[in-house]
């Protein structure tokens, strides 16, 4: 499987909470786009990964992002949704924070997200938390 990775900036996003339920939904519109039939979304938010995984309907502010997800799973043969630990996704927050310094959108395919992984490691010598 080809590690993809894409940054998109959205304006008079809620919360933080908010920002991470885009990301999961970006991840759908991104596999539908590219018309893959499997695809993996790795989100360091338990609760996340919970209300992406559930078919009830949330009735919180942002529970229309978790309905557009839901919306989409009959595009794909296999969506799954699991949890990383925060440490883990150190890569995915240096390249979004990246992008947003840069106020750019970034789509890193295969070779060119694990460059970019390898020049953040680099250039952080230690954890930017």
């Amino acid at each position: 499987a080809q590690n993809r990775a894409v940054t998109v900036i959205h304006n008079n996003v809620p919360s933080p909470f908010a920002a991470e339920a885009y990301a999961c939904l970006e991840g759908t519109r991104l596999g539908i786009s590219l018309r893959t039939q499997s695809v993996k979304l790795m989100e360091d938010s338990k609760t996340i990964i919970k209300k992406c995984q559930t078919t009830l309907t949330d009735k919180s502010v942002i529970g229309a992002i978790f309905k557009d997800i839901q919306n989409k799973k009959p595009c794909f043969q296999e969506l799954i949704f699991q949890h990383i630990h925060k440490s883990e996704n150190s890569h995915t927050h240096r390249l979004a924070k990246d992008a947003l310094d840069r106020g750019e959108i970034v789509y890193l395919i295969g070779e060119e997200l694990n460059r970019h992984v390898f020049a953040s490691e680099r250039s952080w010598p230690r954890n930017p938390d």
